[in-house]
């Protein structure tokens, strides 16, 4: 069984960033991974997007690693690919977005992705 896709926004090429870390793990854990930075053309070996609204497959996950007012900027195009479930991580929480994300039947979750993924309940 494939694993679903996630889109990982704000995903950093330095390795000792959490989103660095979280895109590692995800993809050694068999997760199909789409990187999402204007500012990068490549991470970790991996073609990056450069904005949501390039995403053309079905994202499950997003999780989110840029600070709130930057995610409320991008709310329009997150609602506009529409994934299962949006993780803030710690530090990227954006509250004034979950009542829209919700009622789009986006799920929203205050999470760290690694320790989601690390303690199986990803």
């Amino acid at each position: 069984m494939n694993k679903p896709l996630v889109a990982v926004l704000g995903a950093s090429p330095k390795p000792e960033r959490y989103s660095n870390q979280a895109l590692r793990l995800l993809m050694a854990m068999g997760y199909a991974v789409i990187p999402v930075n204007p500012g990068q053309d490549r991470i970790e070996g991996l073609a990056v997007t450069k904005r949501l609204g390039e995403i053309a497959e079905p994202v499950h996950t997003l999780t989110v690693y840029v600070n709130g007012p930057a995610f409320d900027r991008l709310l329009p195009e997150v609602l506009a690919l529409k994934p299962d479930r949006v993780i803030f991580n710690p530090g990227a929480e954006a509250p004034g977005s979950y009542a829209r994300l919700e009622a789009a039947g986006i799920a929203v979750e205050e999470a760290c992705t690694l320790v989601l993924l690390r303690t199986g309940q990803f």
